[in-house]
């Protein structure tokens, strides 16, 4: 019998004329890999969708079903903790008690809101520190008195105890967010959470196809009096057959969301790793059909995936990637388009060679599973549909059993 330590979820997605992830200039964002510059889309960038999509499976409304949201802000004390008391108490008082506040939460940089660091706060936590807020605020006589109730309560008695074991808990305090992708707070290394998802920046399998995109915007009132434009503007817009990976570490999945010791997750009941289980099942289904994207108004940049591979073992992962060192060629010859040959087809054939080449070398332990379609589709992988994909996968963490 084997455990699911790692699920791999391996995705190719086609866009045309799109602008997915822009640089601070403005353009595509590029990868320079095997003598070829590629176009790229960065993890944050996938993740932030994947994690916001206003989907019935954004990862989002799984945390406020559950009750594990978290929202990341470098303005979460005075937006969440101070705010709502403004107008019910002494403003002099109040301002004594935030400051003290957002420096132990956002440390020595606090002062200059710019400067902070943008932390991931979970629920319980903000919950927490506001009605200690609200408590110190009613109780204190003057702002000297409150801004030292407010340092007690960081620094010793119950405060300090309750804050270090919401943090130390970390399937409750950080938010389902920081449980999957990680949490990472400079000021007080306790309440820093490890990554239990791993997203690889994607890139296009061939090197970049940008395009200069020429506009103009046209006055309507004035153009019976002025036949030019009211202004003239440039945009790069990008084509490509995008390649991504995610890396699932299935016992620190379990183990964030439940609070028990990573070597143990294989031991609870299944129904405690149910939320895990969901995780997968929604992030597989996020990563087929939830596109990234700028200037959606002007693009649509909107596409399902061509392929989605699922590997789950209990080996160190390894991406897939290096099956596009050497990029793959658009295809240009007539009698190899005559023949039925495709650049997804080509892409599918690099991955078979690399998997083969991996398991040549190294063993085959993966089992695998795909949700393809058209000339994308592996040879010699079982093939599912979308749905059943994420069942299977989701049933190998509910279970802790890959099925073969």
């Amino acid at each position: 019998m084997t455990t699911p330590r790692f699920i791999q979820v391996h995705f190719l997605a086609s866009y045309p004329g799109v602008l997915l992830n822009r640089d601070d200039a403005g353009l595509a964002k590029r990868l320079p890999f095997g003598g070829a510059t590629r176009t790229r889309i960065s993890s944050q960038c996938l993740k932030r969708h994947w994690r916001m999509a206003e989907d019935p499976r954004g990862l989002h409304r799984l945390a406020e079903e559950v009750g594990l949201e978290a929202e990341r802000s470098k303005l979460a004390i005075e937006h969440e903790v101070t705010d709502p008391l403004r107008g019910q108490a002494d403003e002099v008082v109040l301002t004594a008690v935030e400051k003290v506040f957002v420096e132990q939460v956002y440390g020595g940089k606090a002062a200059d809101k710019k400067s902070r660091q943008a932390l991931l706060l979970g629920r319980p936590e903000l919950a927490y520190l506001a009605e200690n807020a609200a408590r110190i605020v009613r109780d204190a006589k003057n702002a000297k008195a409150a801004e030292a109730a407010a340092q007690a309560f960081f620094k010793e008695g119950d405060g300090k105890t309750n804050l270090k074991q919401l943090r130390e808990q970390n399937h409750l305090a950080p938010g389902l967010e920081s449980a999957l992708f990680g949490r990472m707070v400079t000021s007080d290394i306790r309440a820093n959470t490890d990554a239990a998802i791993h997203v690889a920046h994607a890139f296009t399998v061939h090197d970049e196809q940008p395009e200069l995109d020429y506009f103009t915007v046209v006055d309507d009132l004035a153009k019976r009096e002025d036949a030019g434009a009211a202004g003239v503007f440039d945009t790069e817009l990008t084509s490509g057959l995008y390649y991504g990976y995610v890396v699932v570490d299935v016992p620190l999945l379990v183990s964030n969301l439940t609070g028990c010791p990573r070597k143990a997750w294989a031991g609870l009941d299944p129904e405690a790793r149910d939320l895990a289980a969901r995780v997968v099942e929604n992030l597989i289904h996020l990563v087929a059909t939830v596109s990234p994207g700028a200037k959606r108004g002007s693009t649509a940049p909107y596409t399902y995936a061509d392929l989605v591979l699922v590997e789950a073992g209990e080996r160190q992962p390894r991406t897939l990637a290096n099956a596009f060192r050497d990029p793959v060629q658009p295809l240009r010859d007539r009698r190899a388009l005559e023949a039925g040959a495709t650049l997804a087809g080509e892409t599918a054939r690099a991955i078979v060679r690399e998997i083969d080449g991996l398991d040549g070398m190294f063993g085959p332990h993966e089992t695998r599973l795909q949700a393809a379609r058209g000339p994308a589709r592996l040879s010699g992988i079982e093939g599912l549909t979308l749905p059943d994909l994420a069942t299977r996968a989701g049933a190998m963490v509910r279970r802790a059993l890959i099925a073969g």
